[in-house]
């Protein structure tokens, strides 16, 4: 049968223990006294070091953000990390306060990544401290490696130099060349109807390069291209630098240059540039007898020359004058049409350089030495 229910609440009391009991209960009661008193020391001092670690002088704090944990002597890893420290027990208290306050205060617990990152990030080249490096044993520093690994992967290493790239037709740097290569890769494009790029490189080796007669294809291929309204401005240019060298002119009639030169300066209309180039091409090129009398021979290189010299200014005037002065100098003078005087009139009565004036004056003076020279004509100018 059950106890009564009221016993089962009666609160319990030393004083209901039978008196052969009373002696094991003082000292069981006196333990436990020594062991609460310990145990509140332990907190006491415990409390004590905390206070004394948040007095530290602000300065301190942020020169030295982490501070490194004390050395441990045996274990480093973050399992066993207290396997070594004395625990304090509430049965075992220290001899003295002053021993107690002695020994060093347990670390502090490791911060998060995200948090030890946001706090200080460790700088890739930042070298360790030197006073807890210099206190700091195997041990503690393969601690400190775990804790704070030494990122030596974040070294980046010196980038190796690109090769340079090979140089293509299309670039402009000036670089020493081989003309008889150029010659040979101008005429694989021509070939390949690609003028353009064929056009570029002879422009740009062929003021780089000692002069060279060009193959009969790379000549033709330019005199080609003079002829296309596309390419009429560069290959006008390449003419007239491949017949700066007397040795090519001859070359460059036969090849056709004369006819495609007028018809270039014939058909250019407001492209001043390709004019000029044309006509100071074709000016050199009737240094050759059988140039100039190509240039007398086709149908449009009179009107064409009378024009470009009464519509042109400066070194297109210049050019212009000096072709009809090549092509009816002399005893050439007879030949030549009324509408020859008339604009060489009109331009030695406006801008012109005195190269140019020269060489009128000396066809105006011819024309006249054999009656070609319309005073009419020049009256009404």
């Amino acid at each position: 049968m059950s106890a009564p229910r009221s016993s089962l609440f009666q609160p319990y009391s030393l004083l209901q223990i039978p008196a052969g009991r009373k002696t094991f209960t003082s000292a069981f009661s006196q333990t436990a006294s020594d062991e609460i008193a310990a145990y509140l020391f332990f907190l006491l001092s415990l409390f004590l070091r905390r206070l004394a670690g948040s007095r530290q002088p602000a300065a301190m704090s942020r020169s030295h953000p982490k501070l490194k944990p004390p050395p441990r002597p045996l274990f480093s890893c973050g399992i066993f990390r207290n396997c070594t420290q004395s625990v304090l027990s509430p049965t075992t208290p220290p001899s003295s306060a002053a021993t107690f306050l002695q020994q060093p205060s347990p670390p502090a617990p490791p911060q998060p990544p995200s948090l030890a990152a946001a706090s200080a990030p460790p700088h890739p080249g930042a070298a360790p401290s030197s006073s807890s490096s210099s206190s700091s044993s195997s041990a503690s520093h393969s601690f400190t490696q775990w804790r704070f690994p030494l990122h030596h992967h974040r070294h980046q290493q010196p980038a190796e130099p690109e090769p340079n790239p090979i140089p293509s037709a299309d670039s402009t740097a000036a670089a020493p060349v081989d003309l008889a290569e150029s010659f040979h890769a101008a005429e694989l494009h021509f070939a390949a109807g690609e003028p353009i790029p064929a056009l570029r490189l002879l422009d740009r080796c062929l003021v780089a390069a000692d002069p060279q007669p060009p193959p009969p294809a790379v000549m033709s291929g330019v005199v080609a291209a003079l002829r296309q309204a596309g390419t009429a401005r560069v290959a006008a240019k390449v003419l007239l630098a491949m017949v700066l060298t007397e040795g090519n002119r001859r070359a460059a009639v036969e090849a056709g240059a004369v006819a495609a030169a007028v018809e270039a300066v014939a058909t250019a209309g407001g492209a001043a540039t390709v004019k000029e180039r044309a006509l100071a091409a074709l000016e050199l090129l009737c240094t050759v007898e059988e140039g100039a009398a190509e240039v007398r021979g086709h149908a449009l290189a009179t009107a064409a020359m009378a024009e470009a010299v009464e519509g042109m200014a400066g070194r297109g005037r210049e050019c212009g004058i000096g072709v009809l002065a090549a092509i009816y100098g002399g005893e050439r003078a007879a030949e030549a049409p009324s509408e020859v005087a008339r604009a060489v009139v009109l331009a030695l009565q406006g801008d012109c350089s005195a190269r140019g004036r020269r060489k009128g004056v000396q066809l105006l003076r011819a024309m006249k030495e054999t009656g070609r020279l319309d005073l009419a004509v020049v009256d009404g100018c």
